[in-house]
């Protein structure tokens, strides 16, 4: 089980250790896809192939392109691949798309954040 924090603006989080530095990683229930990292950890991951260029809706009725990749990421004790961005920012947002073998449980009130492995599907 990953545990994590509420912060005080009401934002789920945990931590995750990528490329020998701790990172906060928020997880982001309207992003559907997997990762959105710094690009400052491109060099840090290995890069298995580039995906292309997707188009991602966002609230308000925005839309923006992006380079898809598929990377190696450390993520709940092993190496898991997934659909990442990289952007221009320092923060690591967590998708539904890599949660869905997870039960996530946000509690408010406590401040904690679990997240707790349910399937073995990818």
């Amino acid at each position: 089980m990953i545990q994590g924090k509420v912060t005080a603006a009401g934002v789920p989080t945990i931590r995750l250790w990528v490329a020998g530095r701790e990172w906060v990683a928020t997880i982001d229930t309207g992003f559907n896809g997997d990762l959105e990292l710094p690009e400052t950890l491109r060099a840090s991951l290995n890069v298995v192939n580039y995906m292309g260029p997707v188009t991602f809706a966002l609230a308000g009725g925005q839309t923006i392109e992006e380079d898809v990749y598929l990377v190696e990421f450390p993520f709940d004790g092993q190496v898991i691949r997934a659909r990442t961005t990289f952007v221009a920012d320092s923060h690591i947002l967590l998708g539904t798309r890599l949660l869905r073998a997870y039960r996530l449980q946000v509690n408010f009130v406590t401040g904690t954040v679990e997240l707790e492995r349910v399937s073995t599907e990818p």
